[in-house]
């Protein structure tokens, strides 16, 4: 499975306001600026991460944009899957998906990209945005 730009670029994105939380809303302009992402875009990946209940949105002057949950409580998995979908390297095991693929039971190649599935989750899900800050604030 390859990152697209989404993906790579909401993670940023979360990465900012994990890094000021709590701090109120931070308006688009300004993670854009700090993350070099095109603004128009990174309206349409926080409209996204907002209906999928990770972020929330303030209007007005002071409005932007912030965390709906702690950074400790966001894994980056949850980021991801907003914004790429299932993780997983090949269709036929990504979970609740048919087998269209008449050798499904008997395919040697699928336990090779179960355990990819599953390690990828793995780190995914065990990351999450608060140790994404600790790990910058230690550089």
């Amino acid at each position: 499975m390859r990152i697209s730009s989404r993906g790579k670029y909401g993670v940023r994105a979360m990465f900012e306001l994990a890094m000021h939380y709590g701090q109120g809303p931070i308006p688009l302009k300004v993670i854009a600026e700090r993350q070099q992402i095109s603004e128009h875009y990174l309206e349409q990946l926080m409209g996204t991460l907002r209906r999928a209940g990770l972020v929330n949105s303030m209007r007005g002057a002071q409005g932007g944009y912030e965390l709906a949950f702690a950074p400790g409580e966001i894994k980056i998995g949850q980021i991801i899957r907003a914004l790429e979908g299932p993780i997983a390297p090949v269709e036929c095991v990504e979970d609740g998906v048919d087998p269209a693929c008449e050798r499904f039971e008997g395919c040697a190649t699928r336990l090779l990209w179960e355990r990819l599935r599953d390690s990828m989750t793995e780190v995914l899900d065990s990351t999450t945005l608060a140790d994404l800050c600790e790990e910058a604030a230690s550089r």
